[in-house]
């Protein structure tokens, strides 16, 4: 992983944004769509063919909406091929084996399990790809003829393998006509080098902290221990996720796109129901336009809008994962949005901001425990370390862990806050020579710092890679 990390930010970025600058208005969806195969069939040679064939049901169905508009059956119809055969594809690779293992248990069939590698991304090409036919079914978005400029969407590189989850009605009006100027690619390259240090110097250097706990034995850790392991995930997985979406927002804005936010500071959230718009922002539209809506949104009723959310929840769960933890913590943050819904949203508002900010952080904490173990019985195990330490609060491996993470719990509860981005628009309102010298001058810093943690780097994993 570092040597690819190292590959993309030396080689395959300076040379694609190169071609990709002089090359004519014709040319760059042609250069943007090889970028993205490439790119993509560095990790994943074979399954590449997977991701064009989704983007081809949903290229072609969206040719047969359009062609028989007026014609509603018919329309229902290709919809639903469309949508059966990407959640097919998608199941396939992500849920046989959870799927198979279940039917094994409970009857008397020994279906063998093929183990098929997990296509990386697939769950957010999936998702972005079939954006497009189900807002073209809905008439939001016109058809988009070229094959071509529809599998350029599908595989730009920005985003392909971890988000953020960009639909097509985001970007229909740049696929085909957009401009670069100088003013974003100099916003994009701070928002990417941003998300870069981030992911480098903050994600990286704290995970290794989970990493250690996490190797343990949980039956033997003491609390302060436990503490220490799922505090660092909680900040690894924010500035993990958040840099590579920054990322790719940055280098959309290079390429001329204008890709959503995916991330708002979720760690100052005085609710769940504000922690779920301030995190992982595209799946939550995502899920929110095609399922919750669908269903029936909040139109019908409380008893049905809490019914329709725990749904909505239990399959955000689902969509992370193959397993009984993802489903558990889909529905452990859809009760807590149900029980906000019914009344608590209103005792969260009449309390101290930094009670109800406590309440919600220490609920995103106890989430992530569910998310990162493996199985239930070692959920459980966790759960208890965290409360009764095994019989002990902290020994000196608890001392040694916090003595040598503490700077990097300290930058990872800065970075989480709003501070450094206040202090960017003081800058700002200071004048433009003055932020511009300093933007240019700590970017620079940042970038070189990351390179010589990249090339000394043994520790660079991707969290969201395998979703």
């Amino acid at each position: 992983m570092v040597f690819s990390s190292l590959v993309f930010l030396f080689f395959f970025l300076p040379i694609t944004l190169i071609v990709y600058f002089l090359s004519g208005k014709r040319l760059k969806n042609i250069v943007l769509l090889l970028s993205g195969l490439i790119f993509y069939a560095w990790g994943e040679p074979l399954y590449v063919l997977i991701m064009i064939v989704s983007a081809a049901i949903d290229y072609f169905a969206g040719r047969l909406l359009d062609k028989f508009k007026r014609n509603e059956k018919l329309r229902r119809v290709f919809l639903l091929v469309s949508v059966v055969m990407n959640l097919g594809l998608l199941a396939v690779f992500k849920y046989s084996s959870f799927f198979i293992g279940i039917i094994n248990d409970l009857t008397v069939f020994d279906i063998k399990d093929p183990n098929l590698p997990l296509p990386i991304g697939i769950s957010f090409y999936t998702f972005q790809s079939m954006s497009y036919t189900i807002d073209l079914y809905r008439r939001h978005i016109k058809v988009q003829k070229k094959f071509s400029s529809f599998l350029c969407y599908v595989t730009l590189f920005p985003q392909i393998v971890a988000g953020p989850i960009v639909r097509y009605a985001d970007v229909a009006n740049e696929i085909d006509d957009r401009t670069v100027t100088a003013d974003k690619v100099s916003d994009g390259i701070g928002i990417f080098i941003k998300g870069l240090a981030k992911k480098v110097l903050i994600a990286n250097n704290i995970g290794m902290l989970w990493t250690t706990v996490k190797a343990m034995e949980f039956s033997e850790i003491s609390a302060l221990t436990a503490w220490l392991g799922i505090l660092a995930f909680t900040f690894q997985i924010y500035f993990d996720f958040s840099g590579y979406s920054d990322m790719a927002v940055g280098l959309g804005k290079m390429l001329g796109f204008d890709f959503p936010q995916n991330f708002d500071h979720p760690y100052i959230s005085k609710s769940v129901t504000e922690f779920w718009r301030r995190w992982h922002i595209t799946l939550g539209t995502w899920f929110r336009e095609y399922v919750y809506i669908p269903l029936g949104g909040n139109r019908k009723g409380l008893s049905r809008t809490c019914i329709n959310l725990l749904i909505t929840w239990t399959l955000t769960g689902f969509w992370h994962g193959a397993s009984f933890n993802f489903l558990l913590w889909g529905l452990y943050f859809g009760i807590l949005i149900v029980i906000e819904k019914l009344g608590f949203a209103k005792i969260l508002e009449k309390l101290p901001k930094i009670i109800s900010k406590l309440y919600t952080f220490i609920i995103a904490v106890f989430g992530w425990v569910l998310f990162d173990t493996e199985t239930l019985a070692d959920t459980g195990k966790f759960f208890k370390a965290m409360f009764t330490g095994n019989g002990v609060f902290a020994d000196s491996t608890a001392v040694y862990l916090l003595s040598g993470y503490l700077f990097w719990f300290i930058i990872s509860a800065l970075g989480s806050t709003e501070i450094f981005d206040n202090s960017v628009k003081k800058l700002q309102d200071k004048g433009s020579l003055i932020y511009g010298f300093t933007k240019t001058l700590t970017v620079s810093a940042m970038l070189f710092i990351c390179i010589v943690f990249l090339v000394n780097a043994t520790y660079n994993p991707f969290l969201y890679f395998r979703f």
